[in-house]
């Protein structure tokens, strides 16, 4: 067993999609009023929902003008209504292991979703990531929660969704990572190891 669990948030705890379209809706208006990207806009919003934003603003070449306004209305989006994490989610919270949750994103946002979905119990440390006031990145916070608390790095596992960000961070510091697509959008790599429910995950940590 792994004494310690990394874990991101979105499309990992709990589908975004479920909230996405009503959390979303004033950034998807702005987007649609100004015009001044290039994309389709449902692929744009499939990828907000996915990815960070400066990511999805810079490779839909955003103008500046249509990033900085969105920036100030994501500043302030919070979410208030009901979020279910994924069934098997109650599998992981059960797991007699350190687990630290490690989000990228809006503050105010991402912690009126840790808030909705009632995670603080479950987790040793909550860390949110905001690209707009710093140059960290998850890699940066990984190391940082290995480094203070003595972990060995084959006692600690990543969990997540997202090849270039998580489980990217996880393979460059020699930690071994799980990649979770819950409704198979992806193709498997031969690099990491992915699951569909949680249940392979106790496998995969029983049989370490």
């Amino acid at each position: 067993m792994k004494k310690a669990l990394i874990i991101d948030l979105d499309n990992t705890i709990f589908p975004v999609p479920q909230i996405g379209d009503a959390l979303f809706a004033p950034l998807f208006e702005l987007i649609e009023q100004e015009g001044s990207h290039a994309g389709e806009l449902d692929k744009i919003k499939d990828e907000v929902m996915r990815r960070p934003f400066q990511q999805v603003a810079k490779e839909h070449q955003f103008s500046e003008s249509l990033t900085r306004k969105c920036v100030e209305v994501l500043k302030e989006l919070t979410y208030n209504g009901p979020i279910e994490p994924f069934e098997d989610f109650a599998l992981v919270r059960h797991l007699p292991c350190d687990k630290f949750l490690v989000t990228t994103g809006f503050p105010k946002m991402q912690q009126s979703k840790v808030d909705r979905l009632a995670l603080a119990p479950d987790f040793k440390e909550i860390h949110i990531i905001d690209p707009s006031t710093t140059n960290k990145v998850k890699k940066d916070v990984f190391a940082d929660i290995v480094q203070r608390h003595g972990y060995a790095k084959e006692a600690v596992l990543v969990i997540g969704d997202d090849l270039q960000s998580e489980i990217k961070a996880a393979q460059e510091l020699g930690i071994d990572a799980v990649w979770y697509d819950k409704y198979g959008r992806y193709e498997d790599k031969p690099s990491v190891r992915k699951i569909s429910d949680y249940k392979e995950l106790i496998q995969i940590l029983t049989s370490l």
